[in-house]
């Protein structure tokens, strides 16, 4: 999906062109973004509505395929959607797909794709430790005791 960008300042300094200029470009997704604060988004009512319905339908198809008796068809699911699956094991596999579509219904029903999110970004930064041999090695030596209380960070 392309969205195009702006600066908040031409919402605040040029509001209607800019915004006639992005109703006449099809009205996708327009990434506003500020310098003080996390960007924004703005879209119409319509297509949040419509992303809204499409997450809903996309949960309750992964639900009705996780219900079925194929763990062969859901694994290659799963991993056609998500390449780094392949790094975690099975069993590790099979927990992602349950705490995904938890996750997925938990979010769907709150209107929030925070849950489904931090679960992917979870599960994937658990797939890019087992891809560094290294790196899993470092995190999987037991620690020699507590090191006691970390530091505040300085500002």
């Amino acid at each position: 999906m392309s969205v195009s960008e702006v600066p908040f300042s031409d919402i605040q300094n040029k509001g209607k062109s800019t915004l006639s200029e992005w109703q006449r470009s099809g009205a996708r997704p327009l990434r506003v973004t500020r310098r003080d604060a996390e960007d924004l988004v703005l879209m119409t009512a319509v297509r949040a509505d419509q992303e809204r319905e499409v997450l809903t339908a996309a949960t309750a198809m992964v639900g009705a395929l996780l219900h079925s008796d194929n763990r062969d068809l859901i694994r290659t699911v799963v991993e056609a959607a998500f390449p780094w699956v392949s790094y975690l094991s099975s069993e590790e596999a099979a927990d992602f797909v349950d705490e995904l579509v938890a996750s997925l219904r938990a979010g769907s029903s709150l209107d929030n794709p925070a849950p489904p999110a931090r679960t992917i970004e979870t599960w994937r930064h658990t797939a890019e430790v087992y891809a560094d041999p290294e790196l899993a090695r470092i995190l999987s030596t037991p620690s020699e005791g507590d090191f006691g209380a970390v530091p505040a960070p300085e500002l």
